[in-house]
């Protein structure tokens, strides 16, 4: 594939072959980290209907495909990757929709009749609150980046810093501590009272004070990703920070404009990303002239996803990569139904 217009093409034949489906769930499942829902444990007794039917069924395997159904659609209609910020659709399943608050219309429904193991039905729904659409706030992302009991918001911070912006934190110091568990006298502070010890040690404060306004920004969003104004104990969540020294913000919706006002940080951001599984390793400081390229090209043609896939394919790394002999496989079956 030595000419560009044939590398195109090659492209163009992928994008139009049932084997996409296999890209359309493992590129985003790594870029996203989703293995971590899977292994996600909320308290039963906290949060009872996360669990349900004779085989703990758990509502993350309705959560975990959202964002796989999001970045899909994005791809196959060549839209902007923009929508994996804030989009004004997403994909869920009845039990999904009432996970979000969104309860259907008549009389009520128990939401143990709202199917099962075997009743995936994903359908196209409009989102109309801000504070979801996009990968960001999906209750998987929520979920998997909290403790069985409560937030984190270090951890949200975190993979907001290394999935959104591609810039992981340094691993934390051997011997900082957890936070611990509110004894009685804590019981009456936030969140962000809770963290204020942990910002008073010289080894910790700079990593804090780049990733606490990332997980604070989401602290509206309980263990299990539904919406909460406030703690139990009564006290209000307070979500505001600044992103990058220069963006305020008050709430997740603004967070999500900040983040949209460094949407070519973000490209350039989730350019990387791309490139780094197209190649099959981390990049290097060499790859950023191609990584500029990619950037630029996909910023020039309104942040379309394929574009950015196509200049992947274009870019000297991928070029010049290595050629290993794999053995053909099909596709994994899917028996997820799905109504665009």
């Amino acid at each position: 594939m030595a000419k560009p217009a044939v590398r195109a093409a090659q492209v163009n034949r992928m994008l139009a072959s049932p084997k996409l489906k296999r890209f359309c769930d493992s590129f985003p499942s790594q870029w996203l980290q989703l293995d971590r829902i899977v292994s996600a444990v909320p308290d039963e007794k906290r949060f009872q209907d996360f669990y349900f039917f004779p085989a703990k069924y758990r509502a993350s395997m309705d959560m975990m495909m959202e964002p796989l159904l999001l970045f899909e659609t994005i791809l196959i209609e060549n839209r902007s990757i923009l929508e994996l910020i804030d989009s004004k659709y997403s994909y869920r399943t009845p039990r999904l929709q009432y996970w979000y608050g969104v309860k259907p219309k008549g009389k009520a429904v128990a939401p143990e009749s709202l199917g099962g193991p075997g009743s995936l039905a994903f359908q196209r729904v409009p989102v109309t609150d801000r504070r979801q659409g996009g990968v960001i706030t999906t209750a998987a992302v929520m979920t998997m980046t909290s403790g069985p009991d409560e937030t984190k918001p270090i951890t949200r911070g975190a993979w907001i810093a290394g999935v959104i912006f591609n810039a992981p934190p340094e691993p934390p110091p051997a011997d900082v501590p957890p936070l611990e568990k509110p004894r009685a006298a804590d019981k009456k502070l936030t969140m962000r009272e809770r963290f204020a010890v942990h910002r008073e040690r010289a080894d910790c404060a700079g990593c804090h004070s780049k990733l606490d306004p990332l997980g604070f920004a989401l602290e509206n969003f309980d263990p299990v990703g539904r919406w909460r104004d406030g703690y139990e104990n009564g006290r209000a969540v307070d979500a505001s920070g600044v992103l990058f020294r220069k963006h305020s913000f008050k709430n997740v919706v603004e967070f999500k404009d900040a983040i949209l006002a460094e949407k070519d940080r973000f490209t350039r951001a989730f350019a990387g990303h791309m490139l780094s599984y197209a190649l099959g390793r981390s990049l290097t400081p060499a790859d950023a002239p191609a990584l500029d390229r990619i950037s630029a090209k996909t910023i020039a043609d309104g942040y379309r996803l394929q574009t950015l896939l196509h200049e992947v394919v274009q870019s000297a790394p991928f070029i010049n990569k290595p050629r290993q002999k794999t053995a053909s496989a099909e596709p994994p079956k899917n028996s997820i139904k799905t109504t665009r």
